[in-house]
């Protein structure tokens, strides 16, 4: 509802309603919107949009006003459908592991989503708000809202109630501020990059961290560092992007700083295991052979010995010698700064790599500071299989050389 309420002033520009037929008693004009993920500036006419639109398989795109008082209409990339759905299963107040969606081994709570694509090929900065809410069947959540406030007859603070029938009451531990609100309200901002030529029409998982520094105490009511998803069966038409956050200044308010390295600080690498997921000890980069099969997509240039000499250690080395990205200064063989055997003087944070992978292998790989043996583990494996695509194309080859017999 469009207009000026007398209750609010200059501070309000919208009217209370929320039906149009309020709005018009409002003496407001009923606006609609277009909500959208961008407008694309350079595709100026209608015909062109719908060209778009066609070239678009991963967004709808329409011509139409942002707003239904506008003059003009443009090229509207309209935001994706919203997801609704029940949230995986969790014993009550315990924010531990849960039934996640895939119905295999118990996880960290979790809902998978697909990154927004964005048509003009600009980067975009992006909002994710966390939030989670309590509710109770005490009264009907659906018609009650903060009108009910101090209302006894809806529900009170530590009633009591005489279950004896002789006056004598028992009085209930229900504290009414912790009934139907919301809890760890958190908001995070980051970019979206536009993709290379060679990231077009392609799958890419997004292999991170999450946790936070501390022993399993004390971290409540977050968890220990781990890589996510630590478990990830791809083809070889998939790709990966391996990168991770982290901090040098955490303030854990006391709660401990149990951990390797200097103390409030994150650090994370990424390094083949020399065994199965059950042991502890990874690879030499000499040693490691998984990363012949793979190629970056972020630095062309790099070879796996390159790739997993940054990976090993978080970008403080981003290459051996140097690539067209990396500045042989800052590579294994040139960088005057040896990294500290705690990593505490690697970068906290690493953009990582794109990986493609070249034909079908599988990795585990360990952090090789975070992998503490007495009370975490910091592992993942990557099963990459040939995609359906490969498998006829050799099958085949297969064939032509057999018959070529």
């Amino acid at each position: 509802s469009s207009g000026i309420n007398a209750e609010y002033g200059d501070k309000r520009k919208y009217g209370k309603s929320i039906t149009k037929a309020d709005c018009t008693k409002e003496g407001g004009s009923w606006v609609k919107f277009n909500s959208f993920l961008e407008v694309l500036t350079d595709v100026t006419t209608e015909a062109d949009c719908k060209v778009t639109a066609k070239s678009q398989g991963d967004n709808n795109i329409i011509w139409d006003k942002l707003r239904s008082d506008d003059d003009s209409k443009v090229c509207i990339v309209q935001a994706p459908t919203m997801q609704c759905r029940q949230a995986p299963w969790t014993r009550v107040n315990h924010l531990g592991n849960a039934d996640n969606y895939d119905n295999q081994n118990p996880n960290a709570s979790r809902i998978e989503l697909d990154l927004p694509y964005f048509p003009s090929g600009e980067a975009k900065r992006c909002v994710l708000r966390i939030r989670y809410n309590i509710s109770t069947g005490d009264y009907n959540g659906w018609k009650t809202d903060a009108s009910s406030n101090n209302d006894d007859d809806v529900i009170s603070n530590n009633p009591t109630i005489d279950v004896f029938g002789d006056g004598n009451g028992i009085t209930l531990a229900l504290n009414t501020a912790q009934t139907g609100r919301v809890f760890q309200d958190r908001s995070h901002v980051f970019e979206i990059l536009p993709r290379t030529e060679a990231m077009e029409g392609k799958t890419m998982y997004n292999l991170n961290v999450m946790g936070k520094r501390g022993n399993l105490e004390q971290t409540v009511p977050s968890t220990e560092y781990d890589f996510v998803p630590s478990s990830l069966a791809i083809t070889t038409d998939d790709l990966v992007h391996v990168q991770w956050t982290g901090s040098n200044t955490h303030n854990n308010n006391n709660d401990g700083n149990a951990g390797e390295g200097t103390d409030g600080t994150d650090r994370h690498n990424l390094m083949q295991m020399s065994g199965d997921i059950s042991g502890s000890y990874p690879y030499t980069i000499e040693e490691a052979n998984f990363w012949n099969n793979v190629e970056s997509l972020t630095d062309p240039e790099a070879t796996g010995v390159d790739i997993a000499i940054g990976l090993a250690s978080s970008g403080h080395y981003c290459a051996k010698s140097g690539t067209d990205i990396c500045p042989a200064s800052e590579s294994l063989d040139e960088k005057e700064t040896k990294m500290d055997d705690k990593m505490n003087n690697a970068p906290a944070s690493y953009s990582g790599h794109v990986l493609k992978f070249k034909k079908a292998c599988s990795i585990n790989y360990l952090c090789t500071r975070n992998n503490s043996f007495s009370n975490r583990s910091q592992k993942g494996s990557i099963w990459v299989r040939e995609s359906s695509k490969a498998e006829v194309k050799k099958r085949a080859e297969m064939k032509d050389k057999s018959e070529m017999k």
